[in-house]
């Protein structure tokens, strides 16, 4: 069957930012990157019309595909080649990996909707306990802002927070061509990796992701200004220089000050 006939089929949902791998050999690569085994346990987020969840469903001990298109949800139950495939229908931002029917902790992969790649992204750090590594497909520019080095342009904001929580590892990119309906935009695939110790404790999450969003909301002033009145201790004053703009801090200099 001609797989691109095939897509022409649904009707695309701009508002849920779909665009369906069509190319056998990148969806071989993603399954070889991911390297699924018989004592995973797979959480899927948006499979679409499950082109890469059968070639990961096959590999894994169990897979739960979580899916907001009522469409899509009937066409992956009456997929004959995904029979075993446990499948939630809903909003993944509104899901508690621990109340899922399915093992935990979980090995997480997704062709995540690109206008919610940050809600997700935080989503993630927030069920932390609850999953060991993820495989996310995103746009391009965002992989870039959570890989950059300090210092840089696409320093800011997202590669610190997340940073803070999770090794983060650029896997390759992939060109427009390869979805149905083309993007216009690259995409790339990131493996997000928890750290062995956070640089942040849970009952201070809020205050840095506070702290480091007001750093950059201007990014071009000293952190003398930006933070002004957020009343961070002397000592801390004395190590980092706050005449210096906040793209120039590492993630554990940020971290120091909450």
């Amino acid at each position: 069957m001609n797989q691109k006939n095939n897509y022409k089929k649904h009707p695309f949902r701009k508002k849920w930012g779909q665009n369906f791998l069509t190319d056998t050999n990148l969806l071989d690569k993603i399954v070889r990157t991911i390297n699924p085994d018989k004592t995973n346990n797979f959480l899927e987020i948006g499979p679409g019309e499950g082109a890469l969840t059968e070639r990961v469903l096959s590999k894994v001990n169990s897979l739960l595909a979580i899916e907001i298109d009522p469409i899509l949800v009937n066409d992956l139950k009456n997929k004959s080649s995904l029979k075993g495939l446990q499948i939630v229908k809903g909003d993944i931002l509104r899901q508690e990996i621990q109340y899922l029917p399915i093992e935990n902790p979980v090995r997480i992969f997704g062709n995540i909707p690109y206008n919610i790649t940050s809600p997700i992204i935080f989503w993630l750090i927030e069920q932390l306990d609850y999953w060991e590594n993820a495989y996310i497909m995103m746009q391009k520019e965002v992989a870039d802002r959570l890989c950059a080095s300090v210092g840089t342009k696409a320093y800011g904001r997202l590669t610190v927070v997340v940073g803070a929580y999770l090794d983060i590892d650029f896997c390759f990119t992939i060109k427009p061509d390869v979805f149905i309906p083309k993007p216009k935009v690259d995409s790339a695939i990131i493996k997000f990796t928890k750290k062995p110790i956070p640089l942040i404790t849970d009952h201070k999450y809020l205050r840095f992701n506070k702290l480091v969003a007001t750093a950059f909301s201007q990014r071009r002033k000293m952190l003398r200004n930006t933070l002004k009145g957020w009343n961070i201790p002397k000592k801390i004053k004395d190590e980092i220089n706050f005449s210096r703009r906040p793209e120039t801090l590492t993630i554990s200099e940020f971290a120091s000050l909450v």
